[in-house]
């Protein structure tokens, strides 16, 4: 890695962060720091053919707030791959040095005019920020650049679009969309207005004419209407996706989840465990829309396998809103296979990232499985690592079907099984009991008496454990 303008910062970049907390260096906090690797490299493809791809052409810019060097270039490198996926050719990867971002350019006014240069040497026409920019850092840093600039969240929702098939995925992303859009509008004041008009047009005549609804004001409205619609839209869609899992529910099939890291390999599990056909694709985001499909464990049991999007740093909140239906999903899980990409450089951070979402969704209690896959092409010494703090983690290969029996196995031993017959006793200042019993087991009587709620129910063994206390000799009869 070389630097802009000091050749000596990679070398006092191990230093800077060799003790817990030390200043930032004069020289850092002066220069931005070329990422090498960072361009796109676009093979086989002919001048001719290239003028007709009409990518576009960016260039990529971080703040390195805290973390190590590493850590940072980690970011980039997803921020190129993120910045591909949308279709754009990546001219160059920079990073910018800070106590924090800059409150009106994201990396200072000084760096933006650097920026400027750099963008106007290589021919670029879009900046992307490695952040989500307030509207302000959005508008002050493309008048100094005179080049569209958007943010990472931006960035992901725009994927998000281009991937999204059935009706439900297309409602999510727009909804997120228009949450970004609304706050980051911008017009051109009352010159764009709608004027009152006189009596004959239908206003109010003398005292009511002049500057009415401005274009902005306008736009605001219409998202805010469009946005109202596609809330009703979704909670629709959001029932009919509840009435099919009470119905599995109720005919007691399992329910496991594949949640993960986008482009960890989730939809590659997913076929070769039952065979489903679904998108494979090297790319970030290539599903959106949920898949279930049928699964059946090696002594026989069937269960219910469902394909869920990918997760990233920094995930969009609006996007996490707006997929709240399809992510209740995992909530709602017997067992979520958690798919890690063993070959990445930071599975640790993937595996962080992706249960900090979980929490956001409430999942974060539903039973977990690790799974390393890739586990062809991973370095042995790191998947070595994660199974040290997983111990029960599974290593796999989707693409060449290695460890994928002894997967099988594993889920057949963490599914539940409704084979514990039980009569329980619940006082009724335990409510979450009677729930839980409800969401984990077959409930086949309930009974409100003195002493509080009695139920009858099938539940799995790790259940019956739990709730013996709670257990009632008399039956309901």
């Amino acid at each position: 890695m070389t630097s802009l303008p000091s050749d000596d910062l990679a070398e006092s970049a191990i230093d800077l962060y060799g003790a817990e907390r030390v200043d930032l260096e004069l020289d850092a906090r002066r220069g931005l720091r070329r990422v090498a690797g960072i361009t796109t490299e676009l093979e086989d493809v002919s001048e001719v053919e290239y003028r007709q791809l009409r990518l576009e052409r960016v260039v990529l810019i971080g703040v390195w707030t805290t973390g190590t060097l590493a850590e940072a270039e980690t970011s980039l490198q997803e921020l190129k791959a993120l910045a591909e996926t949308a279709g754009s050719q990546v001219l160059e990867g920079l990073i910018q040095r800070r106590d924090k971002p800059d409150a009106a350019t994201f990396i200072g006014s000084g760096k933006a005019k650097d920026l400027r240069d750099i963008v106007v040497a290589t021919g670029a026409d879009t900046v992307i920020c490695d952040g989500e920019l307030t509207p302000g850092q959005l508008r002050q840093l493309e008048e100094v650049i005179k080049v569209k600039v958007i943010d990472r969240t931006a960035l992901i929702l725009d994927i998000f679009a281009q991937h999204a098939r059935s009706r439900e995925g297309k409602a999510q992303v727009e909804l997120a969309q228009m949450e970004y859009m609304l706050p980051r509008l911008r017009g051109w004041g009352e010159s764009l207005s709608r004027q009152a008009g006189g009596r004959v047009a239908g206003g109010g005549g003398i005292g009511t004419r002049g500057p009415g609804e401005t274009k902005i004001e306008t736009d605001r409205r219409r998202i805010r209407m469009r946005t109202a619609k596609l809330r009703r839209d979704i909670a629709a869609m959001r029932t009919a996706r509840e009435v099919k899992r009470q119905e599995r529910r109720r005919r007691s099939v399992p329910s496991v989840v594949i949640a993960g890291y986008t482009n960890a390999g989730k939809s590659s599990l997913l076929n070769r465990l039952t065979g489903a056909g679904v998108l494979v694709e090297n790319a970030l985001f290539a599903t959106l829309d949920p898949t279930v499909r049928r699964a059946e464990t090696p002594d026989g049991r069937l269960y219910t396998l469902a394909d869920t999007v990918g997760f990233v740093r920094h995930l969009p909140h609006q996007l996490v809103e707006a997929f709240r239906s399809t992510l209740e999903e995992v909530g709602e899980a017997d067992l979520v296979l958690h798919v890690v990409d063993g070959s990445h450089p930071d599975p640790a951070g993937q595996l962080s990232a992706v249960r900090e979402v979980l929490a956001d969704i409430g999942a974060q209690d539903v039973r977990e499985l690790v799974v390393v896959n890739k586990a062809d092409i991973a370095d042995p010494v790191e998947v070595e690592r994660i199974r040290r703090s997983h111990p029960d983690a599974v290593s796999v290969s989707a693409r060449t079907g290695a460890g994928i029996d002894a997967l099988r196995l594993r889920v057949a031993e963490l599914l539940p099984e409704y084979d514990v017959p039980v009569t329980l006793l619940v006082p009724y200042d335990r409510g979450d009991v009677v729930a839980k019993v409800h969401e984990h087991g077959h409930v086949d009587a309930v009974e409100h008496v003195a002493d509080g709620t009695r139920l009858e129910a099938r539940l799995p063994a790790w259940l019956a454990g739990d709730v013996a206390r709670f257990t009632d000799m008399p039956s309901l009869h």
